[in-house]
């Protein structure tokens, strides 16, 4: 069984190729290290990728995924069961400085590929890791409770678990990274839908884990551990810090999209996160740091948030759980964070 993999040397690209490696596949890499373009060398996955390259059954492909003619020879030359596409340009804050690039990237290429699986293998598993930020700032329409620590819905709300898959994703702000993975995620859902393929739609909240090589413009919890344990100062984007975000581990992602390859649909959605069991706001993500690191924060608080940004947002596994009854969440919020303190000690 072999296995295509876009963004392979990063956060969930990483995790993917080694849970594929163990289970048999024989896995192709793709990735170019372009988020060191987009955020420095503190965002490189070189490390990674040369660590990737050490493992049998792995062949790597430094490759844009934009490049179409050496993507059409990557699947010229080899066959595929599985694709998992999880290469993107990951950053709301950049893609406002960069529009064009952002949707060359994040959804022009999504087609790309699609119509490569089209052509060369109709049959495979295509599994895209979408992102809440389709839905826009709909969220921020809620009834929110303010508490001390984070902003909240009643317990009796019907959303409370989480926000669902039917959640209207029009006439709201999306940020224009938002806007792309949109586009993207409605063509795979079409390629699904029109042609028949077997193609299912994750959308992802908050992605983390020791691995995460968190910049300031992108991956704010990885960010945020550097900062505490490294005595930097961290920058609160307005909100009075009070925002929640669920997390949720690689692993377990990559876990449910093990599960996915086993069984596929045909222009299926879910929303997959760390659910409410994993949800923190920010200032009750830098106490819980501060608790396991003994470290002591150094934060500010700015007045304005980001365009189009979440006040709060938790993710409803419940329908992924429903198709995929073999699946649960390992990773509780403080092991994530364990780990990924541990890994910068």
């Amino acid at each position: 069984m072999n296995v295509l993999i876009t963004g392979s040397a990063g956060l969930i690209g990483s995790a993917a190729t080694k849970l594929f490696l163990d289970q048999g596949y024989v896995v192709h890499g793709v990735d170019n290290n372009s988020r060191a373009q987009f955020f420095g060398e503190e965002g490189s996955t070189d490390k990674i990728k040369h660590e990737l390259e050490k493992q049998q059954n792995y062949t790597h492909h430094q490759l844009d995924i934009r490049d179409s003619e050496n993507m059409k020879e990557v699947f010229k030359t080899n066959t595929f069961d599985v694709i998992i596409h999880a290469a993107a340009q990951p950053s709301h804050d950049w893609s406002g400085k960069f529009p064009v690039i952002d949707f060359e990237i994040n959804a022009f290429a999504t087609v790309q590929l699609l119509e490569l699986t089209r052509e060369f293998a109709p049959d495979a598993a295509f599994i895209f890791t979408s992102s809440s930020k389709v839905y826009g700032d709909h969220p921020n329409n809620l009834p929110l409770i303010e508490s001390e620590s984070r902003y909240d819905l009643p317990q009796k709300h019907e959303l409370y678990h989480g926000v669902p898959e039917t959640m209207s994703v029009d006439h709201s702000m999306h940020s224009p990274y938002g806007a792309g993975k949109l586009a993207a995620d409605v063509m795979v859902q079409e390629f699904g839908r029109y042609y028949g393929m077997k193609t299912t739609v994750l959308r992802c909240n908050c992605l983390t884990g020791p691995a995460h090589a968190g910049a300031k413009l992108h991956g704010f919890l990885s960010y945020l551990v550097k900062c505490i344990v490294r005595g930097e100062e961290y920058v609160v984007n307005g909100y009075k810090g009070k925002q929640v975000r669920d997390n949720i581990h690689a692993d377990d992602l990559v876990a449910a999209m093990y599960e996915v390859a086993q069984k596929p649909g045909s222009g299926v959605v879910y929303n997959i996160g760390g659910s409410r069991e994993n949800s923190v706001s920010i200032l009750e993500a830098i106490k819980l740091i501060e608790e396991i690191s003994g470290k002591t924060a150094k934060y500010t608080i700015a007045p304005e948030a980001r365009r189009g940004d979440h006040i709060w947002y938790i993710s409803d596994n419940r329908n992924f759980q429903k198709a995929y009854p073999n699946w649960n969440l390992k990773y509780p919020i403080k092991k994530v964070l364990t780990e990924m303190i541990r890994a910068l000690s």
